[in-house]
């Protein structure tokens, strides 16, 4: 498909080739992270077998701290040579108790311990990737708005305030049925179309699905202070190995 005819939207089967992309290289390019994963938490009927039915992709009990210390070198990241502009390019736990080990140094605030869950989530009604997460303490309970603003990095969180297409909802999550915070989708197939327009791989008049959510995320991921390593964004790379 050419750019210049696109609607910056992913059909669910370009989605999973760009999810499957993006987190093979992200386990590839970030070996101090712990990898993204596929959950399928929809029961599957009998009749189905073994048909493949993967949901959305996950990371969890992440810190922001973490991020900062982790993504210091070679890294990815929009400016104003190289994405649209910050208004348009930027976007805007558990209830249980945590169980098990840790994966990921602490946030400390106000003498709290912070972690957060991500999830990628396909929409079929805006045929985009949303981001979805939460913030919780390490006594299970969940953080709310305010408390998870505070936790964002402060270019972020004007960014969040003054942003006409990048906002955070709340709303029942897909497959959890339990309220989660997202940023909004519904600017992101016409920033995600400005972002090709304007980016090398344009040049060949086709979009390459396979790195539409590495730079998706390289955009929303700065809400929460993710940043892409370069070797995820090189499009000579792509399909190696």
């Amino acid at each position: 498909m050419e750019v210049s005819t696109w609607s910056g939207t992913l059909t669910l089967d370009e989605f999973t080739v760009a999810a499957n992309a993006f987190a093979d290289k992200w386990k590839r390019s970030n070996s101090s992270f712990p990898p993204w994963l596929w959950v399928n938490n929809t029961p599957k009927p009998p009749f189905l077998g073994s048909t493949r039915m993967d949901v959305y992709l996950s990371l969890e009990n992440i810190c922001l701290h973490d991020l900062d210390n982790k993504n210091d070198k070679n890294v990815y990241n929009c400016d104003e040579g190289s994405c649209i502009k910050e208004e348009e390019a930027s976007f805007s736990r558990k209830e249980e108790a945590i169980d098990g080990e840790d994966d990921a140094t602490l946030v400390h605030s106000n003498n709290q311990l912070h972690y957060y869950d991500f999830h990628i989530v396909y929409s079929a009604s805006y045929r985009v990737p949303v981001f979805y997460f939460r913030g919780y303490c390490s006594d299970g309970s969940l953080l709310q708005l305010n408390q998870i603003e505070k936790d964002l990095p402060t270019c972020s969180a004007k960014v969040l305030l003054e942003s006409k297409w990048t906002f955070i909802t709340q709303e029942e999550h897909p497959y959890l049925n339990r309220p989660w915070y997202k940023l909004h989708p519904c600017g992101t197939s016409e920033w995600m179309k400005l972002l090709f327009m304007g980016d090398a791989a344009s040049i060949e008049k086709r979009v390459p699905f396979e790195l539409y959510l590495i730079s998706w995320f390289s955009v929303v991921g700065q809400v929460f202070s993710f940043r892409i390593p370069v070797a995820m964004v090189n499009h000579a790379t792509v399909t190696d190995g």
